[in-house]
């Protein structure tokens, strides 16, 4: 069954972009009740135990329709803070990269936005312009371009059939212990704690 991931940094190692106690909490009990809320809905199918989450959002049609929502939203839960605690990291490599992503991604920023800068302003502009709660997506479709937008919720992109390269949780209980009403301060500290290694390796698997 699906359990909950283990952080490959300290709950304090965002700081102070990320509070500790924010960190904790999110990790353990939102994160984590999502997975039992999906683990008790798969339960009730035992031919879906064997699925991987992404495999059940991408294939959400075959999902049974008394689990269907639950599936979206606490798969869609799961999934997607799953990637979140992956690109994330106490020590952002675009510092170490002249300020840049790595090479394919930051290349794909060039020949679709323009520039990397570019793109940070299309996707800051999505996520402070998205009303209530839910994720902006940096994301890839399925002719091989990027493409940036919110969903609502929970809702993953595997539900759209594309694959999510870089994602920002824009859930109050991701930032309102230190940036209260501020979601536009905490838009621009994730900035300085993106895994841009991990954004690439995404990227590169999400092309083949």
């Amino acid at each position: 069954m699906h359990t909950l991931p283990k952080l490959n940094y300290s709950y304090d190692a965002l700081e102070p972009y990320i509070d500790s106690k924010t960190m904790e909490i999110h990790h353990t009990k939102h994160h984590q009740a999502y997975i039992d809320n999906l683990n008790k809905a798969i339960a009730l199918h035992p031919e879906f135990e064997n699925y991987s989450v992404e495999a059940l959002l991408a294939s959400i049609n075959s999902v049974p329709e008394d689990i269907r929502q639950i599936v979206i939203n606490h798969g869609g839960g799961h999934s997607n803070h799953t990637l979140f605690w992956e690109i994330l990291t106490p020590e952002n490599s675009s510092e170490h990269n002249n300020g840049l992503p790595e090479e394919n991604l930051n290349q794909a920023f060039i020949e679709q936005f323009g520039s990397f800068e570019e793109f940070k302003l299309k996707f800051n502009e999505v996520a402070k312009n998205h009303f209530g709660s839910g994720w902006a997506w940096l994301v890839l479709n399925s002719n091989k371009k990027l493409e940036v937008f919110s969903l609502l919720n929970q809702n993953s992109p595997y539900l759209e059939g594309k694959i999510p390269i870089l994602g920002l949780d824009l859930w109050e209980h991701a930032y309102y212990l230190k940036y209260q009403n501020r979601r536009i301060e905490y838009i621009d500290a994730f900035w300085h704690i993106v895994n841009w290694k991990k954004a690439e390796q995404n990227f590169l698997s999400a092309l083949k």
